[in-house]
């Protein structure tokens, strides 16, 4: 129905320009699946390098849309604070150059059945600034292979709400972001309206096999400042092969289609409604 109605209202709505920000380091296994998802959508990337040292930088000076700019901690002894100054920050620029931003990781892929960029358009005319995303944590047994589109062919994940994300907004509508950290929640200022129904979702691509998995929490637990240790920021990234395990059992008990009708008529827990927001549930994440 999404797709014949996108089919059909296509020419009612206007074109959209979106940028999109990002942060990495060391993505040289995610980066084409990235580019692959996101390119039919995106204008610009600005992307923020930690100073990679595999193939990262090819791949990106490779692509005629992406502008590499050198990652800064800000907190000198914390990942997680200078990423949050820089999520609050780097999106700023693209006030009266983009329609829509992206904030996002380069595990996280963001899903609408008819099309992100039609969804946009839509969201746009109806006066639509600032999309929140319904997170699902992806499984799969084995690291996907080099073609793959992943959102077509590794779509079985657990709802996972503490992970539902604001990556898509208006620059010309927000003044402030205000995200937590992990952009897990946000107290934005502005021209806000949300729309009446959540229909976008992230697709959170971490747990691609064991192998994959133990292999990028290292990379990343190795970035973790003292300060990030000493309040516990990035945890997961520590734990043992035997407590991933645990973790991968329950994700695959507890996996749905992400784009399948089961997985709409999921109860949801959403920071950006009255509802949640009384309860504060989120504020623990």
């Amino acid at each position: 129905m999404l797709a014949r109605a996108a089919h059909h209202r296509d020419s009612e709505v206007g074109q959209v320009k979106i940028h999109l920000y990002t942060k990495l380091w060391n993505e040289e296994e995610m980066l084409p699946f990235f580019f692959r998802h996101y390119d039919p959508l995106i204008d610009r990337y600005i992307i923020y390098d930690d100073g990679s040292t595999d193939n990262t930088l090819k791949l990106l000076a490779a692509h005629d849309r992406v502008e590499v700019r050198r990652f800064v901690r800000t907190h000198p002894t914390s990942l997680v604070l200078s990423c949050q100054a820089l999520n609050d920050s780097m999106w700023k620029e693209s006030r009266g150059q983009a329609d829509w931003v992206i904030i996002t990781s380069v595990d996280e892929h963001l899903y609408h059945p008819a099309g992100l960029k039609w969804y946009l358009r839509v969201a746009r005319s109806r006066g639509i600034t600032a999309v929140p995303a319904l997170a699902f944590q992806m499984v799969a047994d084995a690291f996907p292979s080099p073609d793959e589109y992943l959102v077509k062919t590794r779509r079985f994940g657990a709802p996972l709400d503490h992970y539902n994300k604001l990556s898509v907004f208006d620059p010309n509508a927000v003044s402030e972001t205000h995200y937590a950290v992990g952009r897990h929640c946000a107290a934005l200022e502005g021209r806000i309206r949300y729309p009446k129904r959540d229909q976008l979702l992230l697709f959170h691509y971490k747990f691609l096999g064991m192998d994959y998995l133990l292999r990028r929490y290292s990379l990343i637990s190795s970035r973790l400042g003292a300060t990030d240790k000493e309040h516990r920021w990035g945890y997961q990234y520590d734990l043992g092969r035997e407590m991933l395990e645990v973790e991968f059992a329950e994700l695959r008990r507890t996996a749905v289609d992400a784009t399948g009708a089961q997985a709409r008529k999921l109860i949801r827990k959403k920071w950006w409604r009255k509802k949640w927001r009384r309860k504060k549930w989120w504020r623990l994440a």
